[in-house]
């Protein structure tokens, strides 16, 4: 992990997010009928919710298409949900040029292989504690909680903290 003590989260315009490992412990749920279910952890929602509040946006970017995804985000009022997502930089580029934000202005959370070229991309590359090396050697923070265990609400409030400071 890098020194992130002279970094400016307060800079940040959007939060962007993986979900598998880093919503959700990584852990895939079947019913006997093959149905996808997926543990969101409350506190990593409410955090979001208050991000929101203040004013910074947030976006999902998952590759996998589960419609738990889609569900939970529109619980917690996220308008920016991209899934079945197989490249995702070009997808967060798009929605970037969409806000009229510069891809320094974002902040990315992502655990896996699949996450690397946003977060080589973007200006605050995030991860979890149980992230792959490779993710948490190019991040500007990595979390003390692991993925789907309140590592988003660590983010969320790191963001507000240095929000209010400034």
């Amino acid at each position: 992990m890098k020194d992130f003590s002279s970094i400016k989260f307060d800079q940040v315009k959007l939060l962007a997010l993986d979900v598998d490992g880093v919503l959700t412990d990584g852990g895939l749920y079947y019913t006997e009928e093959g149905q996808e279910l997926k543990k969101f952890n409350v506190k990593d929602g409410l955090g979001l919710q208050r991000l929101l509040k203040q004013g910074v946006k947030v976006a999902i970017i998952s590759s996998n298409s589960s419609r738990a995804t889609l569900h939970r985000a529109q619980k917690l009022g996220i308008f920016h949900v991209f899934i079945g997502c197989k490249d995702k930089l070009p997808v967060l580029q798009k929605l970037c040029h969409t806000l009229q934000f510069k891809l320094g202005e974002v902040a990315y959370v992502g655990d896996d292989l699949t996450d690397l070229p946003i977060l080589k991309a973007v200006g605050f590359p995030m991860t979890v504690a149980d992230a792959m090396a490779e993710n948490r050697d190019c991040a500007v923070y990595v979390t003390e909680k692991k993925g789907g265990e309140g590592a988003v609400r660590e983010i969320c409030d790191l963001i507000l903290s240095n929000r209010l400071l400034n």
